[in-house]
């Protein structure tokens, strides 16, 4: 039978059951129409799945997996065959562990550097992020494994996450944070789309009939079912007429017997339940279809591509004088310094921490390439690691002073950046950054390792010789690491985020993390190098940026035409050849970049790349093709995509920041520009925007076209279960409730300061009521939450 037929076949009462799951990580199945439960659990960089029975919270230790490099990195590759090999070794792990759907990849665009879950996330650019997530999505379900694209929409921070409403404007939400989103669905068609906790414009993404139907459904054709975060259903009976398919974790029955109530009542068109059940049961059946007993997966081949996707993924961001790779220094002793050169970070903290089968260090791998070397820590790790330790520091300067060269491991250990919280600044420890300062003042050849998940400031950049950015490179960073300093590989990594040189060039600046209730995305499409190249502002690295152990000459570009119109194509054609004396990696980026504009617009946007691998002498062509999106920018007041005419650039280059080649065309447009260009009386920032951006309220309505909302509670505004614990925490009946959620924190984590047990304290008082609930285990029902908020309420608040 087909999903339409059991869904025919199906009891009112077991529709609404099959719409949330069975428990933390498994749907519920009907035995009777040979529906079996299927397993989900979380990735996005491997697979983590718990070991034994699933807890409440989804906390039990997992099985042994490979840890990939995690997003921040991979995206550093741009490289589509690499992911796609990535999905497929991932796939091949859920196949073997019996994981119907693996969740992830994540394609929220990095808004700020501060945003906690950036090292989860592919870039600050949706065409890059796209091409990526779908190359991924379609190496995972190529081995019959689903995945889930996450987190729709517009969840940008980690601050509130749960109840924050993002305010977007429609031109930005369609440009930037959509895009990636959209591009992804149409090239690969994720068996799932995971919708995020926060409000958008308003609405709760689990209630939003035009985020989960009108947008993906309609208008990009996507055909799987749309899964809620977990925890982040809001009112359940409105998710089903909006388009929400699967509720994650079950509600134990709460939620299905409102859906049944709602149905029998005439509250809800019995249709709507039977669209979401009927994908519920395509997705079991299509999961049924592709599992293999008995399956088993090639570990070690699969840590063999985790080491080459690290060193893909890493970024050479200086090279004074050639230090790197020290293959030419052999015979020369060296300082090995910093704790991670023995205990690296390589991945990030939260709910995609996996348990690695296997774990290099870059101490011992370092020792495998021959390299005669001594070590000293320098700094410690855990929770006084971000304090100096005078003697470590010194003990590591003297070691530096007596070697030829110095290689400093450095970076944010998990108690700096995770899920849960954001940060508070791009500073390094205070450790890290002192170390690198004695160590570069007791060695002039000093070269420094990066392991961290987002860009951090750099204030002794001028004093060392080499960096070498690893961000979080999986299981395998370590002898990636060696293959890297030693010059078996060449570092392929170009940067899929600006560098800022400092927190408050950043566009967002002053609008992140935003109020108790709202944050406002003031900075619209400036996002990223899309604001840095407009407005000419220094940073420390732009986007695309990357050193190789090579030199690449660009030459030949040519045009399949001089003119553009709606619904055609231009082929972009050009040669690179490594002009170097290794084998290495160029990749090659096209930009479009309108040289007027009647509507304000980025400088330039990338609208294509290719990575390409070149020996010595070596030239090879490639070639790039455009379609009508890569000139388009969407019409709000019109509901359109549409087309600006005038003259484009066509650029290439090695960077946003370094063109080498470039042409002009023109494109015949529409004319549909006159309402937006209408706006430059009433939001004239976004025409010349500043070197610091700030706009007004009345610029930022204008470009909205409604009120603001209130971005802070307002007092006396009655409680409910949206409201959060920091907004209850000065009642009486919150003071209780916090003492008794910190209680059972403790009974869950103990009272150690392990990484989980941080992410949890640093998110708690952003909870909602209604996520208490779930986080209880079935201690706190709704009943009592209700009757929490009914007490609340009645003391006048």
């Amino acid at each position: 039978m087909n999903a339409k037929e059991i869904t025919a076949q199906l009891t009112l009462e077991e529709k609404a059951s099959l719409c949330s799951g069975k428990d933390f990580w498994t749907l519920k199945g009907i035995e009777r129409l040979g529906l079996r439960p299927i397993m989900v659990t979380d990735g996005p960089h491997g697979l983590r799945k718990q070991a034994g029975s699933a807890d409440h919270l989804g906390i039990n230790e997992s099985v042994a997996a490979a840890c990939f490099p995690a997003a921040c990195a991979s995206s550093c590759s741009f490289d589509r065959d690499l992911l796609r090999e990535i999905g497929e070794a991932m796939g091949e792990e859920c196949l073997q562990e019996q994981v119907a759907v693996i969740l992830g990849p994540g394609a929220n665009i990095k808004r700020s550097p501060l945003c906690g879950r950036n090292f989860e996330y592919i870039s600050e650019d949706p065409f890059l992020t796209g091409e990526l997530a779908a190359a991924l999505i379609n190496g995972v379900q190529s081995r019959g494994v689903g995945t889930s694209l996450k987190h729709f929409a517009a969840n940008n921070q980690e601050t509130r996450r749960m109840t924050v409403n993002s305010v977007v404007d429609e031109r930005a939400l369609r440009e930037i944070y959509l895009a990636g989103f959209e591009r992804t669905v149409k090239k690969s068609q994720p068996w799932t789309l995971m919708c995020s906790y926060n409000r958008l414009n308003g609405i709760y993404a689990s209630d939003n009939t035009r985020l989960l139907t009108e947008i993906p459904r309609d208008e990009w054709g996507f055909q799987g079912l749309v899964v809620t975060d977990w925890g982040a259903a809001d009112d359940r009976v409105q998710g089903v007429r909006a388009g929400l398919d699967l509720e994650m974790p079950g509600s134990g029955g709460i939620n299905d017997a409102k859906i049944v109530e709602a149905v029998r009542s005439g509250a809800l068109d019995e249709a709507a339940l039977d669209r979401a059940v009927g994908r519920v049961v395509e997705l079991i059946l299509k999961s049924q279809a592709h599992a293999r007993s008995g399956y088993t997966y090639d570990a070690e081949a699969h840590h063999n591509l985790a080491r080459r996707a690290a060193a893909e993924s890493a970024v050479l961001l200086k090279n004074e004088g050639a230090i790197l790779p020290l293959s030419g220094a052999k015979g020369k002793t060296v300082a090995l310094i910093g704790a991670f050169a023995e205990k690296p970070r390589y991945q990030g903290a939260g709910s995609s921490k996996i348990n690695p089968f296997k774990l290099e260090n870059p101490l011992e791998e370092l020792k495998k390439a021959g390299f005669a070397l001594e070590y000293a820590p320098g700094y410690t790790l855990g929770s006084e690691g971000g304090r100096p330790d005078e003697t470590l520091i010194r003990q590591a300067a003297e070691l530096a002073a007596k070697k030829d060269l110095a290689v400093v491991f450095a970076g944010l250990p998990d108690e700096y950046e995770s899920e849960g919280f954001d940060r508070s600044s791009m500073d390094l420890p205070e450790s890290h950054t002192r170390l690198i300062e004695a160590v570069a003042g007791a060695n002039a050849n000093t070269v420094v390792v990066l392991l961290l998940g987002a860009p951090v400031a750099l204030p002794w950049a001028s004093k060392v010789k080499g960096i070498l950015l690893l961000y979080l490179g999986g299981q395998a960073v370590g002898g990636a690491a060696a293959d890297l300093l030693a010059g078996k590989r060449d570092p392929g990594g170009r940067l899929a985020e600006t560098w800022p040189l400092a927190l408050e060039d950043n566009p967002s600046f002053l609008y992140f993390p935003g109020g108790s209730k709202s944050v406002e995305y003031r900075e619209s499409i400036f996002v990223g190098y899309r604001y840095y190249n407009t407005v000419d502002k220094p940073v420390a690295y732009p986007f695309g940026y990357g050193l190789s152990y090579t030199a690449f000459e660009y030459g030949n570009l040519k045009l399949s035409a001089g003119e553009f119109k709606a619904g055609g194509e231009l082929t972009v054609s050009f040669t690179v050849k490594n002009t170097g004396t290794r084998p290495g990696s160029e990749t090659a980026q096209l930009y479009v970049a309108p040289e007027s504009s009647k509507i304000f617009r980025p400088k330039m946007e990338l609208k294509g790349f290719e990575k390409i691998r070149l020996e010595p002498g070596e030239t090879k062509t490639a070639c790039i093709t455009l379609d009508t999106r890569s000139f388009a920018y969407y019409n709000a007041p019109d509901a359109v995509w549409a087309l600006e005419g005038g003259s484009y650039g066509i650029l290439i280059g090695a960077s946003s920041r370094d063109i080498r080649l470039r042409q002009r065309i023109t494109v015949a447009g529409d004319g549909r520009e006159a309402k937006l260009a209408a706006l430059r009386e009433g939001a004239p920032e976004y025409f010349k925007p500043g070197p610091k951006l700030s706009v007004s309220d009345s610029s930022f309505e204008a470009l909205y076209g409604r009120p603001l909302p209130p971005s802070e509670r307002v007092p006396g505004e009655p409680f409910s279960i949206n409201s959060t614990l920091d907004d209850i925490k000065d009642t009486p009946e919150g003071q209780a409730l916090i003492q008794q959620i910190i209680a059972g924190i403790e009974e869950s984590f103990g009272k150690g300061n392990t990484d989980l047990r941080q992410m949890v304290d640093r998110m708690l008082m952003d909870m909602p009521l209604r996520a208490v609930g779930m986080m209880s285990g079935g201690k706190m029902p709704p009943q009592m939450i209700a009757g929490i908020v009914e007490a609340l309420n009645g003391r006048g608040a």
